[in-house]
């Protein structure tokens, strides 16, 4: 491996089965692997995501697969979906259940009590299977907290943090990991920044959400699990430590929470 940064990467939050990897899905992770990336969770987001997730865990010994329906497809969770999901939980490279959750900024988006049916069904799921959940949440924190509330035995990580410092010590409260993107990298960002500083480092993961959420110098361009070393750089400066050390500690939980030696 030739790794031309000084630490190490293992991305808690893709989607390289999404299409906008599908002309050139196995040269860009031989290149991540050869960035210094030493792990990626794939999510599933859709069953048919969910099921290439597997695949590309079962291909690619750094991939792992977390398995679940997106609150954008709530209305397609019922008991042969949960079925197929249990099915697939059986391959030991699935490590999670996600990405679940609500997401209220889409007005085309299921209504909201079929999301938080699709998510308790899930989270049920999740606790009967003793694995984490990779939560999303978007303009429902509220109503994500109080789901997180009713399933204390699941631990996971809420990816993609958009909330306040307030409602991520509660996440924390719960056993929960706080995920940041390249979105803590925006000029704009004081927010997700004032989180990063108030979250102990052993609580943080790293993400892509690739392909989207690229950070800073890349915004606006198709995501890859190598660009984390910006966001390792931006925690590590709003922390006061060394991108090491920011990137030990990350690597560290994510092996944790996922159990993966």
């Amino acid at each position: 491996m030739e790794n031309k940064n000084s630490f190490y990467i293992f991305d808690s939050h893709a989607h390289y089965d999404d299409e906008a990897f599908d002309e050139d899905r196995e040269k860009v992770i031989d290149e991540i692997i050869n960035q210094g990336v030493i792990g990626v969770l794939n999510c599933g987001s859709s069953l048919e995501g969910t099921l290439k997730s597997a695949e590309l865990a079962n291909k690619y010994e750094m991939f792992y697969a977390a398995i679940g329906i997106h609150p954008e497809f709530a209305d397609m969770v019922d008991e042969n979906v949960v079925n197929k999901l249990k099915e697939l939980s059986k391959n030991k490279k699935v490590r999670a259940i996600g990405e679940i959750g609500l997401d209220y900024y889409y007005e085309e988006n299921p209504p909201r009590e079929i999301q938080k049916k699709a998510f308790r069904i899930q989270m049920e799921l999740a606790k009967e299977l003793e694995l984490p959940v990779v939560i999303h949440d978007r303009d429902a924190h509220k109503d994500t907290l109080d789901i997180i509330k009713e399933f204390p035995e699941v631990k996971g990580v809420v990816h993609c943090f958009s909330g306040s410092v307030e409602f991520a010590r509660e996440c924390i409260k719960q056993g929960y990991y706080i995920g940041f993107t390249g979105v803590v990298t925006f000029k704009n960002s004081k927010k997700i920044v004032e989180v990063a500083k108030d979250i102990p480092l052993d609580r943080i993961l790293v993400e892509t959400d690739c392909p989207y959420m690229a950070p800073s110098p890349f915004r606006g361009k198709r995501n890859q699990s190598d660009y984390i070393k910006h966001i390792i750089n931006k925690i590590a400066e709003i922390k006061g430590i060394s991108p090491e050390e920011v990137s030990r500690k990350t690597i560290e939980n994510i092996k944790h929470l996922l159990k993966v030696k």
